[in-house]
Order: C-alpha cells, then structure tokens, then sequence
C-alpha cells in the first residue's frame, strides 16, 4: 500500500504535492518522491527514507512548475531505496508514473518490453507502467495510458504526467483507491481524501476502471471505452484526523476492516487456480526440500501465534515435523540445529531482535532460513536465504491485525508449497485448499458484518476482571491470539487453554458470571468442544462462541455465537480470529482506552 497524489492548477506543484504526501504517510514511508513539469523537462526528486528527506531536496532545487505528481512508497517489490522510489520515468525521460498497487505480469511485460529495446533501472514492478506508455504514446497520453492499461494485470491506481502535453495529468484507477479533488482552477488526484483536504472538500470517488483527464480546462472521467462518465460530486464533511483514517475511528478498526484485501493481496500470483504454487524469489528446490528433517518457526507474539497454525498446517500437509519456538527463549536452550534444519521466522516488521537473534544462530549453524515479513528490505529480510513478503501494506495501530492475517496467508502458501514438491497430500486435496484460500477475500468481509452483535456483546462484559478463551486444535491457535489482543488493547487478564486440559487445572478457576470465549469451527473436534462448553456452563460461566454456520445447535448450550461462513476447517484460522479482534476492539472502546497505543507497547521491539 503506497500513497499517491497529483496536481494540475496555478500554485507550486511541489509544494502541494508534498503537503498530500504529508498526509499520506501513513500509507507508506519507505521513499517519497516528486515529478514536477519544469521548463518544459519532467524533473524527478526522488530519495529513500522519510518525507523529511525528501523536503530537503526540494528545498535545494527550488522547483517552480504548476503540474506534477508525487509518491509515498510502502515497497512491495524492491527494496528500498533512492532508485527504487518512485516517480518512475521511461528511458529518455518524457514520461514519468506514480503507481499504488501490484503489477502481477510485470515480470513478463518487463521481458517482452526489453525484447523491444527497453532498459530498466529499478527492481520494480511499476518501473514497465512508464516504459508502456511510451511504447503505445503517438501523440496522446490518454489513449497511451489507456492501451498500456490493457496490458496491465493485478491492483493499481496511475497518475501519469509528460513533457510532451504539459498541460495533462491522467489517472486510472483498478482495484486500489482513487480520488479526484476538484478545486478552483486547480485539480488533484490522491490515494485518499487526506491528501486534499487543506485545499478543497469536493471529490469525485473513482471507480475500477475509470480513467481521469486533467487539464487547464477541468476534469473529466472516461470508462474503458473513453466514454465520458458523468460523476456525482461528494463533499467531505470529515475532519482531517477521521479521513486519515477512512472516516473509522480508530486505526485498528480500520485495519481489520483492510483484511479481505490484504488476503486478497497476499495470495496474488501465488496461489492460481490450476497453477503451482510460486513463491516469489525463494530458491529452494524439490531436492532440498526433500532433505529438510526439522522445521523450526520462530516468532515473538501475534506472529508466534501465528507461527502455531503454520506448525498444523504444515505438519498435516507436509509431512514434516514443526517446532514452534518463542524467539526469546530458543538461542538459550542449545537448540539442535543442522544443516537439514528449516528455519521459518515471523516478523511484521523484519527488526524484532529476538527474532533476528535466532535467524543469525540458525545460518551460524548452517541451517536454512525463510523469512516472513510485511517489510521490504527488513533487516530479517536481508539476512534470510528466502524471503516471502506479507502484501498487509503499513499497520499503525500497535495491535497487529491485517498483518497476522497475512501470517497466517504465508504458512499456508509455504505448507502448500512443500506438500506439492513432496508429493504428500493427494492433487485434489491440494487443490480444494487453494479453492478455500482464494474463496476467503469474500467471507472474511462477510464476518465483518456481525460486528453490531460483537459491539453489544463487549458491552455486556467490558467491567470483567478475568476472561478465558478456549479451543482445540486449529482453535487453540487461535484462542491464543484472540486472548492477547484483548489483554493488549483492553488491559483486561485474559488467559487461552486447550480445551481438552480444563479439568487439569484451569476449571478451577470458572465460577459464577465467569466469561468464557470458545471457539469451535473444527468439525471433527465439535462434539468435544461442545462438551467443554457445558462444562464450563455447569459452573456458571457465561459463553460466547465462535462456530461454523450450519452448527447453530451450539446456540442451546452458549449464550451468544457468532458464525463464520462454511470453509475448508483447515484454513478456518483466518476468518475466526476477525470476531476476537472486534471483540478485543469494542471492549477497549468501551474501557475508554487507547486503541492504537495501549500503554507500555511498541510496534516493534528491537531491543531484548
């Protein structure tokens, strides 16, 4: 997820791009950069790191021109870096993109377009949108922008600028946001509404598919077919602090709301129907692969938790024994490691330094390191073998949400993986997973509509002093993470059990009004579930569940449930952690407590 903005008016283009991009930034903060028509040459200010950085370049080459557009980048493909930023331009520099989104064929446009005397500078995939337009431009950067468009596959919001029509911006817009402000003799494109608030309040909200042209004369929007499209205007009442985060109260709530596409993202290219499942770069081959007799996961928090449900994944698909280790602990307990050792590590952030700690042990060892991470060119990242990226875009509450789903996406693409090259599990199963996984984008938005009954449901148990949550298998997994987020951001004592152990202990502690959260999706563990639920409401514990749909007999023995929609049990972890998030939201909302900076957390923990 980058951040995009574009101007076309009187003032100094420059300066209004940076003032968008200062409000984007937290869609991205890599690299920023500018194109600004200047003299009649399309100048680039491009740089790595903060905007800050970038503030001082302008500075210094004092830019004057009245059309531009600018990128904030959150690196998808490429590490950061001054070359990699974006504005991207074609070779003799006449044409210069900004780019939100994936190009998922880039890989064979940047072929076929070197194979037609092309040269490229940067790893990214962005870096073919201009090199395209060039190729289809004859005179008319709308129809250039349109043709290269054609071409295009994947997520992408464009803004394009050229020294040749001085006086054009064109936009396109495809499954990632756009927005065109409308101003007085001015006009903008944005990634979002923050980007133009300081100037006007009146947007058009673009959808996929549709193409703008700016010019000295106004806007217009065009479909595929370069018919006009007639827009509604839409008038933002918002103040600037809600639109940043897309008129949601609080980052977090945002974020979880984010989670279909961060699915969606995640599995782009990697899982396709039909296909063999790709993993980017990573190297590994079948033989290798073969010769792996451990597999240690190593992660800290949220991703140790989901570093458990990549264990069952890929122990039941890969035929591979998992330990799951908390990187704190696993360098001082003399792990056994070998050359045959699989180390998997987990980090939203690629810094966690306990994390990196075990990573450097392994390859000390000589044993064989993937990284999982949400950010290009991560420390974790750069010391790895492999690297399989989360595609969460930036997460600023403290509370990880997108970016555990998006773990979680990565186990199961990496268990997939080896059971394909293994041999281990039989094609048609392989294939009913895949199904399931590119089915869930579309019913992880669904469980996001139960949120009213999750709201009421928190109200109800906000004043607790102590919550349990329960689940077998898979369920337990989860119930773990569902149990920190809520001692996290709610500061209420919440502990997670394997249902199976109640009467070993834990049962002890269930009396009267006691609130217990049980989780079963599980199909072949229900019936036992079930039974742990009387239990606990023998003993007066009052019981929300989260259930499968079609199981609503649970609905006599708890006091509330929630259902998520019927999927492959297996890959359930995904869409059942969404309820315990909300639930974990609503009761701090009701606490009256920081949401997106609960006390004495940091993002990222890159001190032991």
């Amino acid at each position: 997820m980058c951040g995009i903005v574009g101007y076309l008016g009187n003032r100094k283009a420059s300066d209004v791009l940076v003032e968008g991009l200062s409000k984007l930034e937290y869609r991205g903060y890599d690299s920023a950069g500018v194109a600004v028509l200047e003299e009649g040459n399309v100048v680039v200010q491009k740089c790595k790191g903060r905007l800050a950085n970038l503030e001082v370049k302008l500075d210094e080459s004092k830019l004057e021109g009245h059309v531009g557009i600018g990128h904030t980048r959150w690196a998808t493909h490429g590490a950061p870096s001054d070359l990699n930023s974006h504005p991207h331009t074609n070779e003799d520099g006449t044409i210069a993109a900004v780019h939100n989104g994936i190009i998922e064929n880039y890989i064979i446009l940047r072929e076929w377009l070197t194979s037609e005397g092309y040269k490229f500078k940067s790893e990214t995939d962005t870096e073919v949108i201009p090199h395209l337009v060039d190729y289809y431009y004859e005179g008319d950067l709308l129809d250039a922008v349109m043709k290269a468009a054609k071409k295009l596959e994947g997520s992408y919001a464009i803004g394009v600028i050229s020294k040749n029509e001085p006086d054009k911006l064109v936009a396109v817009r495809k499954d990632s946001p756009l927005i065109v402000g409308l101003g007085k003799e001015e006009n903008f494109i944005a990634s979002d509404i923050p980007a133009v608030l300081n100037y006007t309040r009146d947007v058009y909200l673009l959808e996929d598919n549709e193409f703008v042209l700016i010019e000295n004369q106004g806007v217009k929007i065009f479909t595929s077919k370069k018919e006009e499209v007639n827009k509604e205007v839409y008038h933002v009442t918002w103040n600037a602090d809600a639109a940043e985060k897309g008129g949601y109260d609080h980052f977090m709530l945002k974020e979880i709301h984010e989670q279909p596409k961060a699915i969606k993202d995640t599995l782009t290219s990697r899982i396709v129907k039909g296909q063999n499942v790709t993993l980017d770069s990573i190297t590994i081959t079948k033989e290798q692969i073969a010769e792996i007799d451990k597999i240690y996961i190593v992660a800290c928090g949220t991703a140790y938790h989901a570093g458990v449900v990549g264990k069952y994944a890929i122990e039941r698909l890969a035929k591979v024994p998992v330990e799951v280790e908390v990187a704190s602990e696993f360098r001082y307990r003399d792990p056994l490691i070998t050359e045959n050792t699989l180390m998997i590590v987990i980090s939203q952030s690629g810094e966690t330094a306990d994390t990196l700690a075990a990573l450097r042990l392994a390859k000390a060892e000589n044993a064989r390191v993937i990284a999982v991470t949400n950010v290009v060119g991560s420390s974790v990242a750069r010391e790895a073998d492999d690297v399989l990226y989360t595609w969460a875009g930036p997460e600023i509450a403290v509370a990880s949400t997108k970016a555990y789903v998006t773990q979680l996406i990565a186990m199961y693409i990496i268990s997939l993986y080896f059971a394909e090259n293994k041999g281990t599990v039989r094609k048609s199963e392989i294939d009913k997973i895949k199904c399931a996984l590119l089915n869930l984008s579309e019913k992880a938005a669904e469980v996001l509509n139960h949120k009213d009954l999750i709201k009421d449901f928190a109200k109800r148990i906000c004043n607790d002093q102590d919550m349990y949550f329960l689940g077998r298998g898979l369920d337990y997994a989860v119930a773990m993470e569902g149990s920190l987020k809520l001692k996290e951001i709610s500061y209420i004592h919440s502990e997670a059990y394997a249902a199976g152990e109640l009467k070993h202990g834990p049962i002890a502690l269930i009396e009267d009004d006691t609130t217990v959260i049980a989780l079963a999706t599980q199909e072949h563990l229900f019936d036992k579930m079930l039974s742990n639920i009387k239990e606990v409401k023998t003993r007066g514990a009052k019981v929300i569940a989260i259930a499968m749909e079609g199981h609503d007999v649970i609905e006599k023995t708890v006091d509330s449930a929630i259902y998520i929609p019927r999927v492959m049990p297996i890959v359930a972890p995904i869409l059942s952690v969404i309820p315990l998030q909300l639930l974990s939201y609503y009761v701090s909302i009701e606490k009256g407590c920081d949401v997106d900076k609960p006390r004495n957390l940091a993002k990222s923990v890159t001190v032991e």
